[in-house]
């Protein structure tokens, strides 16, 4: 007997390994564990490829144009405390002098 996980999908018990990914024969359906288990989880990364997390720090690449003011949040300006969230701005924070605000990760890197 062999201890390949059921197909997530329809439940098979007929699935094989095809590298490192698992395949249903009777759906059609492939997946990886690893990448099954962390579904719940997306991967949000700095400019520079880095995996950020709730709680790091970072710093501003590049000049960016506050919406609704005609003030300019300058390249390395420290952000401390960030907040991953889901959406188009993907980091929640507040920054010193201008307060809560949104940012891209494609914007920032990791300290």
């Amino acid at each position: 007997m062999s201890n390949l996980p059921n197909c997530p999908e329809c439940n098979s018990e007929y699935t094989y390994e095809d590298g490192t990914n698992f395949v249903c024969p009777e759906c059609g359906h492939e997946w990886n564990l690893e990448t099954e288990n962390n579904d719940d989880q997306k991967i949000i990364k700095d400019a520079n490829g880095n995996i950020l997390n709730d709680g790091d720090s970072v710093t501003v690449i590049k000049d960016l144009k506050v919406k609704g003011s005609s003030s300019v949040l300058k390249v390395g300006t420290k952000v401390k405390n960030i907040r991953l969230v889901d959406g188009d701005h993907n980091i929640d924070c507040k920054i010193d002098g201008f307060g809560a605000m949104s940012l891209k990760s494609e914007f920032v890197k990791k300290i």
